[in-house]
């Protein structure tokens, strides 16, 4: 008998990556995706602990499905709920102390257990909890077959981080760095592409750190990866993300000239343009080596595109550490950027340091920041106007006749085609920007109505 899953899934792409591959294996025991909570036998929140609040909304979440749950007791049935992700690695206890109708509290590296938890939840009272860091690694008891909703796919090929940078927890509920063994990588990446999947974003937590073994005994780097990636049959697109400074190699690099597939867009986070706060946030570079990175990168790639995080308000930022951000992102310009004022995570070291900066001081310079940011953005969307591009179609548009794709940079772009041409890479004129979008135009109708 079928049973009805509802997954809400928060923050990351790993997360979707996560939620897509619970979901496909707890297929082959029953249970099938419905689009809501109401009337299913089992709720995943899969959290994240990187955003604001993330505990609270999470807590609030969990409050919300209670109502759900006893309505499904009225109807004689039962929901199980279940914490998954990094907010039940790092909170684990205390979601078993405040909130009693949850049955599975799972970490980010022990969802492959599921089956199991959700089989000790139905038979016994109280937490199947599991937050673990298994010494086997959770690829090997996922499903082999993998499923596609579009010609798009997320393919995790290395979790956990070895940087510690002071503001973030991810070393704390994802673990330490581990990379994917190569053939399992390609395997995955070949049964994408024969189910239809045009563009993989390869991702990590520090992707540009891996480095998975081959059938040789060997290594590779991520650029020797994306190298083979881009051989396999209908792979027109590559992307990854998020990457470190540090680990931005001369392999990779030469990836960006090379080959083809890969786009000319790189998420390459920088956090601050003060070299004194980049020290105290332990990222291990400073302000210079972030800009030979970015040289190195537009010598390799011209048309090369760029998207980075910042925060502002570190414990300690003084109006002139603050300038110096604004001063780098004046001078290296971006694409598209993320912008975040600090708040504290528990458990990481920057959560103890004194010398916070006030809230609305916070507030105000992140305004400042983000004003800054959005106004390169549209500068850049605005130097697309006239340009002819290859879009990748994805999806139906709001508008009847009208599909939604991506440009190599990322953009979503709106234009009118047939719905048979979803999966296809098509050549549009962009005709107009919006403040996230390109307007576009098919190129051939583009022409036809330019020859009339």
């Amino acid at each position: 008998m079928t049973k009805k899953l509802f997954i809400k899934t928060y923050g990351c792409q790993m997360n979707v990556y996560d939620s897509a591959r619970m979901a496909e294996l707890l297929a082959p025991i029953g249970y099938e995706v419905v689009e809501t909570a109401e009337g299913a036998d089992l709720a995943i929140l899969n959290t994240c602990h990187i955003r604001e609040r993330a505990a609270e909304k999470v807590f609030s979440d969990i409050g919300r499905l209670r109502e759900h749950q006893e309505q499904k007791v009225r109807s004689g049935g039962r929901m199980l709920l279940a914490v998954a992700g990094c907010v039940a690695q790092a909170e684990g206890e205390e979601i078993r102390r405040r909130a009693r109708n949850v049955d599975i509290i799972v970490g980010p590296q022990s969802y492959h257990r599921l089956p199991e938890l959700i089989a000790r939840a139905s038979r016994t009272a109280g937490v199947a909890l599991d937050t673990t860091f298994p010494a086997d690694s959770k690829f090997d008891h996922l499903p082999g077959e993998r499923t596609a909703a579009g010609p798009t796919a997320f393919l995790t090929v290395q979790e956990g981080c070895d940087k510690f940078c002071t503001f973030c927890v991810v070393p704390y509920t994802r673990g330490a760095e581990h990379s994917r063994p190569v053939a399992e990588i390609l395997t995955e990446a070949s049964r994408l592409a024969e189910s239809g999947v045009r563009e993989i974003t390869v991702l990590g937590q520090n992707v540009n750190a891996y480095h998975g073994s081959d059938e040789t005994g060997g290594t590779l780097s991520l650029g020797a990866l994306l190298r083979c990636l881009a051989e396999i049959p209908g792979v027109a697109r590559l992307r990854y993300t998020t990457s470190h400074p540090l680990d931005m190699h001369d392999e990779l690099i030469a990836a960006h000239r090379e080959v083809p597939a890969v786009m000319p867009f790189l998420h390459l986070p920088v956090q601050s343009g003060s070299d004194r706060i980049l020290a105290a946030m332990n990222r291990r570079h400073d302000v210079d080596t972030y800009r030979r990175v970015v040289d190195r990168l537009r010598r390799a790639r011209p048309d090369v595109a760029l998207s980075s995080d910042f925060i502002v308000g570190y414990p300690g930022e003084t109006r002139a550490d603050f300038t110096a951000t604004l001063d780098l992102v004046r001078e290296i310009g971006f694409a598209q950027a993320f912008s975040f004022k600090f708040s504290p995570r528990p458990g990481t070291p920057a959560a103890a340091l004194g010398d916070p900066v006030a809230e609305p001081e916070k507030l105000a310079r992140l305004y400042e920041l983000q004003e800054l940011l959005n106004s390169q953005q549209r500068e850049f969307n605005r130097a697309m106007v006239g340009r002819r591009l290859p879009v990748l179609l994805e999806a139906p548009g709001r508008h009847p006749g009208q599909l939604v794709g991506r440009s190599p940079y990322l953009q979503a772009v709106h234009l009118d085609a047939p719905r048979d041409k979803i999966g296809t890479v098509v050549e549009a004129v962009i005709v107009a920007e919006a403040p996230n979008s390109l307007v576009g135009r098919l190129a051939d109708t583009a022409g036809r109505a330019a020859a009339a």
